[in-house]
């Protein structure tokens, strides 16, 4: 087996946990008992090569040759095989339940993982070895007949199975003579076996995941790499609450020995409302009336308008940041952070992020709560904090730490709030309240034609009185400020990639930051460029652009925030839902329509 830490990882999980499993089978991360808890398995920031090394789940084949790893069709369940050099194989099968049972949606803390040959007399050892504490605590362990318990001072993990538990809990290899199953997680005494616990839970999950797929209204190009998209955005989802995590894991660099370390198992609200965009251009709309649950909870508790960019998953407002020294990093580079600073900081993007992610629920008839005159009422209130602030300093939706300046995308996102407040008025025809929101909106957009325009370049500018551009720009037509045959645009989409690209990808922004000159180009920034080209008439640009992005991703079809222009190596956390959004938006935008087809 080789050891070497990549993100290379396939993703499963059911809305409440999820885990990254490599290629050859190991659980590298698994945070217990939800998407921002306890990593419990972190062999991916806590790298080792000891032989008392803790933090993964590996089931291991003898004499290990290559591995294969994919999805079963439109599902979230993980496939991954093993091959031998004498010629056995095997075949893992991981998946976290996830289906309707007795009226509601079953979700449990539990990984399911089912072990069967597929060739020959494979030998396998299984090392399960969870940790707690964030690698500090070394669980005790206590065992019967057909179980194994991992228990903490405050937690404690349940292994189910039907291999030998002398050979699990001694890590002894042993011949696979027909299959194995593994169910983890709470204390809790299953009612039927392993085996008839994890075949129903699977053949039950796979069901459910083929039913949600097939009422995706996807684009017919780009199928599989859409419907991946979907299907791993909508395990970044904590049901429970509504809340939808920005990536599953925390400190993986934006670079190598950046410092660029952070915590991502939070919900900016920023990502979420490009999320819940995304997946209701595909039609699935009960992830944006779970996140509007969420949404209301927020702002209720802002009574004096203020939002900030980032909350915890249960409305936690306090994300304090701090870094833990019981974890290595990835691949050694430290710090490993949990929490987020952003927290305190001043976003102003983030009041039209919240209006444009609620915008929907005033005119879709589908919803099972569509919006009501309170909700407005209280949207009104993101409305006013927008427009108090728009012209005023903050940290810009990329988040710097020692700067601020009036930025304009958040000054865009300011007059988007006011403009869409203005049409949700006007359909509910409260002519007065329409006409307040007609005119902030028309101040606003004056006073950044005014303030960010720059007549000399031909380009809206990063900032008022700025001279620097950055890819949030690209946004003004997606939404609604510029139409995209405007001029205007076409000389800032110019600027853009004149400053901003990099061979094929385009970077967040070309200015030294806290932490210097940005090394990795950011993701969603390509897509939002490749949206721009083919709204101004570039579409042949944009559809090769398109096809090397998904020729970028790993091998189960996924992004994380960051590549190197040059390696192609991704970096920063993962999966990164900004980059599954962008795969999305840009297939809907380049796919001809089904006509074509049939």
């Amino acid at each position: 087996m080789t050891n070497a830490t990549t993100l290379d990882l396939g993703v499963t999980g059911n809305c409440v946990i999820s885990a990254l499993i490599d290629r050859e089978a190991r659980v590298v991360w698994s945070c217990l008992p939800r998407l921002d808890g306890d990593p419990v398995f972190h062999s991916l920031i806590d790298e080792s090569s000891k032989a008392d090394a803790r933090g993964f789940w590996s089931i291991e084949l003898g004499g290990f040759e290559r591995s294969e790893q994919e999805y079963l069709g439109n599902t979230a369940v993980l496939v991954t095989r093993l091959y031998s050099t004498n010629g056995s194989a095997i075949e893992v099968i991981d998946f976290c339940p996830r289906f309707e049972r007795h009226g509601r949606m079953f979700r449990p803390q539990t990984l399911v993982r089912r072990v069967r040959t597929l060739a020959g007399t494979p030998r396998i050892c299984m090392r399960l070895r969870p940790s707690f504490g964030y690698g500090a605590q070394r669980p005790e362990i206590t065992h019967g007949s057909n179980h194994i318990r991992y228990v903490s001072p405050d937690r404690v993990l349940r292994l189910t199975t039907d291999a030998p538990v002398s050979y699990v809990l001694s890590e002894t290899p042993f011949l696979l003579e027909t299959s194995v199953n593994f169910v983890l997680g709470a204390d809790e005494t299953l009612t039927d076996s392993a085996e008839q616990t994890a075949r129903a839970f699977h053949e039950e999950t796979e069901a459910y995941w083929k039913q949600w797929t097939r009422r995706l209204a996807i684009p017919p190009e780009w199928q599989d790499a859409v419907m991946r998209a979907a299907i791993t955005l909508k395990l970044c989802t904590f049901e429970e609450t509504g809340a939808i995590v920005a990536a599953m894991t925390t400190s993986i660099p934006e670079a190598a020995d950046s410092g660029r370390n952070w915590d991502y198992r939070y919900c900016w609200l920023r990502d979420a409302f490009f999320v819940v965009r995304a997946l209701n251009s595909l039609a699935e709309v009960d992830t944006m009336e779970h996140y509007l649950r969420y949404l209301t909870n927020i702002v209720g508790q802002a009574p004096d308008g203020h939002l900030q960019p980032v909350y915890g998953i249960a409305l936690e407002r306090r994300l304090q940041e701090s870094e833990i020294t019981t974890l290595a990093g990835y691949r050694g580079m430290r710090p490993v952070r949990i929490g987020n600073q952003a927290y305190e900081h001043l976003q102003h993007d983030v009041y039209g992020n919240v209006v444009l992610a609620t915008a929907q629920s005033f005119f879709d008839r589908r919803l099972l709560r569509p919006a009501t005159m309170q909700d407005f009422v209280r949207l009104e209130r993101v409305g006013e904090q927008a427009y108090k602030v728009y012209a005023t300093a903050d940290a810009s939706m990329w988040e710097l730490r020692t700067r601020e300046r009036v930025h304009t995308s958040s000054a865009l996102m300011c007059w988007a709030a006011c403009d869409r407040l203005a049409h949700i008025a006007a359909h509910r025809e409260l002519a007065a309240r329409a006409r307040v929101w007609q005119d902030r909106a028309a101040e606003i957009r004056r006073v950044i034609e005014e303030r960010a325009w720059d007549a000399g370049r031909g380009s809206f500018m990063d900032s008022f009185g700025g001279s620097d551009v950055e890819a949030g720009l690209l946004l003004m037509a997606e939404v609604g400020f510029l139409p995209a045959d405007d001029p205007r645009f076409a000389g800032t989409v110019s600027m853009v990639e004149k400053r901003l690209r990099r061979g094929r990808h385009l970077f967040r922004y070309a200015a030294a930051d806290d932490f210097g000159v940005p090394s990795t180009a950011f993701n969603v920034c390509t897509f939002w460029y490749i949206d721009a080209l083919a709204r101004i008439g570039r579409a042949d640009e944009a559809r090769e652009l398109f096809e090397f992005m998904l020729a970028s991703r790993n091998h189960v079809g996924l992004l994380s925030e960051d590549i190197g222009p040059e390696s192609g190596e991704h970096w920063g956390n993962y999966p990164q839902t900004y980059s599954l959004v962008g795969i999305i938006n840009a297939a809907t935008r380049l796919s001809a329509g089904w006509r074509h087809f049939v």
